[in-house]
C-alpha cells in the first residue's frame, strides 16, 4: 500500500493509464481480427480494406507505448503478406 502523497497519486495516474492502455490493446486486437476474418472468408476486398483499417491502429499503439515498434511492424508485414497472397489467387 502506498503511504506517501507522492506514490498514492502515482498508483492513480497508473490506474488510468492502464485503462487507456487496454482499450488501446483492445482496439487494436479487433482490427486484427477483422483482417483476419476477412481473410478466412476469402473476401480479398474486403481483407483490404480492413487491413488499411488495421495498419494505422497498430502504428498508433506503438507509437503510444502499447505495443513495441517491432511487434506492431512484425504485425503489419505478416498480415499484408496474408492479404497480398490473398488477392493473388483471387485474380489467378
Amino acid at each position: 500500500m502506498a503511504n506517501t502523497t507522492s506514490a498514492k497519486k502515482a498508483t492513480r495516474k497508473i490506474a488510468r493509464r492502464t485503462d487507456v492502455n487496454k482499450a488501446r490493446r483492445s482496439r487494436v486486437r479487433t482490427f486484427v481480427r477483422q483482417v483476419e476474418e476477412a481473410i478466412a472468408s476469402g473476401d480479398a476486398d474486403k481483407a483490404k480494406a480492413a487491413f488499411l483499417a488495421a495498419q494505422p491502429e497498430l502504428a498508433r499503439a506503438a507509437s503510444k507505448g502499447v505495443l513495441h515498434s517491432n511487434t506492431a511492424s512484425r504485425k503489419v508485414s505478416r498480415l499484408a503478406a496474408r492479404v497480398k497472397a490473398l488477392s493473388v489467387t483471387a485474380t489467378a
